[in-house]
This record gives structure tokens, sequence and C-alpha cells, in this order.
């Protein structure tokens, strides 16, 4: 994550989530909401992992992450690129190969898979742009591009670039619309401040 700033990011987070920051709607959305709980330790190691020497407590967070991950079924590593703004709406098989690359304010639900290919001309993992909706069970692999503003559909396998504004389904996944992913990806204007 380039210019990561802790505070920033968790603050888009928290806003995507509840649609409010500060102290009391963290703790709020800390205790109510599991797929929030997952975001807040994923870049709370993060964090910690930036520092050196490595403390303890980057080690026990990165624990408590793993836990997580068992508990929900949540597999993005801690160290994946994931702009800020990041949404699960769901929990539940969800996996992120940790070279793969989210924009600002990305939506993703369960049962989503975004993946490496091992092999082929589409060899290595997809980079995702800003205000993007992965509905459930979304297949996104290979080294492709999602552009901005796009509306994955759900159980959609998407194996090739993806223009802006696009909305995409079915197995393999075609652009069947350009009305993007308005309505799906809100509460986007916060932005960290």
């Amino acid at each position: 994550m380039g210019n990561f700033s802790y505070k920033k990011t968790l603050q888009a987070d928290l806003f995507r989530c509840c649609g409010k920051s500060g102290l009391f709607a963290l703790l709020h959305t800390y205790i109510f909401k599991v797929e929030f709980r997952y975001v807040f330790w994923m870049r709370t190691a993060f964090a910690l992992s930036r520092r050196k020497p490595l403390k303890p407590v980057s080690l026990m967070s990165r624990y408590r992450l793993y836990r997580m991950k068992i508990w929900l079924g949540i597999n993005i590593p801690y160290n994946t690129s994931i702009g800020p703004g990041f949404y699960i709406g769901h929990f539940g098989n969800i996996n992120v190969n940790y070279k793969a690359k989210l924009g600002s304010n990305c939506n993703i639900s369960s049962g989503v898979t975004i993946g490496e290919a091992s092999r082929g001309s589409l060899q290595g993992v997809p980079t995702i742009g800003d205000n993007v909706y992965i509905g459930p069970g979304a297949k996104i692999i290979g080294r492709i591009r999602i552009g901005n503003n796009v509306a994955i559909g759900a159980n959609s396998v998407v194996t090739k670039d993806v223009p802006d504004d696009a909305v995409v389904a079915g197995v393999p996944g075609e652009v069947i619309s350009y009305n993007g992913a308005r309505g799906y990806v809100t509460r986007t204007e916060h932005g960290g401040k």
C-alpha cells in the first residue's frame, strides 16, 4: 500500500461500513459488525508490520487476524494492497491473493475469489480499480484489469479486462451494460479525512 495512513484508511473503512466516524462509531461497529472487525485487524497488522524492529504486538495482531480468518472464512492477507474505504458486505468463503491490488471504496461479498492464474497469457493477479462492487460468488482470476466504477454480478467468472463503468455478468463474465456500480458502492465521500 503506497501512501498508507493507518488512521485515515481506517476512518474511510469505518465510514463505508456505518456512515459515521469517531470513537463511538468505531467501538459500536467493531462490536456489532464482524466483517469490519476483520478489516480492523487486517489494517492494524499491516500498520504494525511496517514498524522496525518488529514488536510482539505486531505478531499478536497477525495472530488475531489469523483467528478471525478461521472463524469468519475470510482469507485476505494483511499485506494485500487495498485502498481506503474497503467494505466486506458479508463474511464467508472470501479469498484474495496477497499480490492482488484493490483500489479505494471496493465492496466484496461472500464467496468472492480474487486469484492468481499460474500459467498461460493471464499468468498473474488482478488489479481492481476504485469504486468497484464484487457480487456474491464472483471469481476474478489472472492478470487482468478491472476498471473504475465497475459492478461484477453474482457468480460471474471474470478472466479478461473490464472497462470503466461496466456491469459484468455470467460465466464467462461479459459486459451487459455501462451503468457501473452506482447504487452499489455508497458512502464514498469520507475519503479518509
